[in-house]
């Protein structure tokens, strides 16, 4: 069965061009013009990855990225890629706060376009919510700021949570210190590279304590980190 895209794009002339590209690449795409029909199209339909623009009628891209990765009762949760003309949006739309899978900037090339949905849905980082069924046993609970493994609490201050989440809810994906620094101190506190180096540092002790032999946060030289089980 081929991969459902959903397009919400309100510009009917860069809507066409996806529309028939993704096509031609053997999705099985929809597309929509407002924000606001959204969440209840998802209600009744199925789909693996939403297109999503930022600027949108009804309701706007950031508020429909909450909503989708709070979750529709019922219904599975779709990869997401933002798509925007704001330059200035880009490390909102990484997916620190909202959840997004990827984002592209426009212009963009229709080619990159499915390239960027491809490698979004080889990840698979859509089928499921970031809170559960993670890897490994592991679970967050977001109302107590504690991360367990196999039933086991590991024990971490609300840096350390934090900073789990982020990395466990894009496996595979790398993210920077200043992302992970952003992640963690929402008030522009002043911190260095090494804080960052060193809360990785605790996290990752505390979950060997749990995981033996399992390194689960790599390093990558020169750019930061991820969550790789």
């Amino acid at each position: 069965m081929a991969d459902r895209i959903l397009i919400v794009e309100d510009e009917s002339k860069i809507a066409s061009v996806l529309l028939d590209y993704l096509k031609q690449s053997g999705f099985d795409v929809h597309h929509l013009t407002r924000g606001d029909e959204v969440e209840p199209w998802l209600e009744v339909h199925d789909i693996d990855l939403v297109l999503l623009d930022l600027m949108l009628p009804g309701k706007s891209g950031l508020d429909i990225c909450k909503a989708l990765r709070t979750g529709i009762p019922g219904r599975p949760t779709p990869a997401i890629i933002m798509v925007t003309a704001r330059v200035e949006e880009i490390d909102r739309l990484l997916g620190l706060e909202l959840g997004a899978d990827d984002y592209i900037c426009k212009p963009f090339s229709p080619r990159e376009v499915v390239a960027r949905v491809k490698a979004v849905l080889r990840r698979g980082t859509h089928a499921a919510p970031p809170t559960e069924g993670l890897p490994d046993g592991l679970k967050l609970e977001d109302a107590e700021w504690r991360a367990t493994i196999a039933g086991h609490d590991l024990g971490l201050t609300a840096v350390e949570y934090q900073l789990l989440k982020v990395l466990s809810a894009r496996p595979g994906r790398i993210f920077s210190r200043e992302q992970l620094m952003d992640s963690m101190y929402k008030h522009e506190r002043i911190v260095s590279d090494r804080t960052v180096d060193s809360h990785i540092k605790k996290l990752r002790r505390k979950i060997e304590e749990r995981l033996p032999g399992q390194d689960l946060i790599h390093s990558v030289y020169g750019l930061g980190y991820k969550y790789e089980p």
